[in-house]
């Protein structure tokens, strides 16, 4: 597999979920984060939204980053202004190629279309900028069209084109087809962007790297519009551990990381979330939990702290005896093989009653209470 660059757009497409808004402190604090960990690229937000966005952009412009940093623009050429007045050196300019996107913005006139993005091109690279373009909504669009376009970005200058996903509407097959095909017909690189209205973000953003693509866009935790984006955690520990490609992305702060956004984002993760979810290494199955304590590759992808987590052991509803004396055993307590079912039951029985599984305190609690009723008894 080729280098792949993560270009992360946590405070840009991220930062657009509906509901969100980071503050100065935090999009700055985010940013840093990013950079810290070895992501190579953050898209840091729409310039010509106003003065208050221009300063976080400026202030995270100032910091001296290891990461290059994008601006999102339209193709206007006052966005890029407001780029450059917040000392951005790139620039990724955002142009409709769908039909339906074209007759929404441009009434249908796609040769405007075309001659904004050229003056655009053109304005940014008289002043010095680097310009990336992306095909908004290239997964509807005519593939000739969507082709001619990338074709005329190549040719004016853009260095990277973005296949945009727009509305989360591919499979990874199409995905990787479609790709494929304009990864072979340019010579500039072509970036993978994927939203996940059906669940194949993550996916679809690794048949675009298999197809060819050179870069991809990610958010931490897959925070976006609607169903959200390809989410850093898991294309990072996916191309890691399923393609064996070290994307040079420091994984066991990744935890760390998630917590961050989430709280600046107000939007908590859910536990079965992959990678940072608070049961990814939590384990209350008899069968898993004995598993585990064997040898923890039966029922674990990856060690737990090469993300940042701990393994847990939880005692519920669905725990056997192994891992009940395996928690007891830490507390200097051993059962006999009567107590321990007696013991057992009244979990699997306070499990339901709670909708949860129980704390070491409860299930010692229990315990004490079999013990004196069998004394009394």
């Amino acid at each position: 597999m080729n280098q792949v660059l993560i270009n992360d757009t946590t405070l840009r497409d991220g930062e657009q979920a509906a509901g969100v808004a980071f503050n100065l402190q935090e999009k700055v604090a985010i940013a840093k984060f990013l950079d810290s960990i070895g992501v190579h690229e953050l898209e840091v937000g729409i310039p010509a939204m106003g003065e208050e966005e221009m300063r976080a952009i400026a202030a995270i412009s100032d910091l001296g980053l290891s990461a290059n940093l994008l601006g999102w623009n339209r193709a206007v050429i006052s966005d890029i202004q407001a780029s450059l007045a917040c000392g951005l050196e790139r620039v990724h300019i955002s142009i409709p190629v769908s039909g339906i996107q074209i007759a929404a913005k441009f009434h249908g006139q796609w040769r405007v279309t075309l001659q904004q993005l050229k003056d655009s091109i053109s304005f940014a690279l008289d002043r010095g900028l680097w310009v990336a373009v992306g095909g908004e909504d290239s997964s509807r669009a005519d593939d000739n069209f969507l082709f001619d376009v990338a074709h005329y970005a190549q040719e004016w200058g853009a260095s990277r084109f973005r296949f945009c996903d727009t509305v989360g509407i591919l499979d990874p097959f199409t995905t990787y087809t479609k790709v494929n095909r304009l990864v072979a017909a340019l010579m500039i690189p072509v970036e993978i962007h994927t939203h996940n209205d059906f669940g194949l973000a993550t996916a679809n953003a690794l048949a675009g790297i298999k197809a060819g693509a050179m870069s991809v866009n990610t958010t931490v935790n897959g925070l976006g519009e609607r169903a959200g984006n390809a989410a850093l955690e898991e294309v990072v520990m996916a191309i890691k551990r399923i393609y064996g490609f070290d994307a040079g992305i420091d994984t066991q702060r990744l935890l760390e990381l998630s917590r961050l956004v989430a709280a600046a984002s107000g939007c908590s993760v859910p536990p079965w979330k992959a990678i940072v979810g608070e049961n990814t290494f939590a384990h209350e199955s008899g069968i898993h939990a004995h598993g585990v304590m064997q040898n923890p590759s039966t029922y674990e992808p990856f060690a737990p702290e090469e993300v940042g987590w701990e393994r847990r052991l939880v005692v519920g509803k669905h725990s056997g005896r192994h891992l009940l004396s395996n928690l007891l055993l830490q507390h200097g307590i051993t059962l006999s093989v009567e107590e321990s079912q007696y013991v057992l039951d009244a979990v699997r029985k306070q499990s339901v009653q709670k909708k949860r599984s129980l704390s070491a305190q409860e299930v010692l609690n229990l315990v004490k209470e079999v013990r004196y009723s069998h004394a009394i008894g």
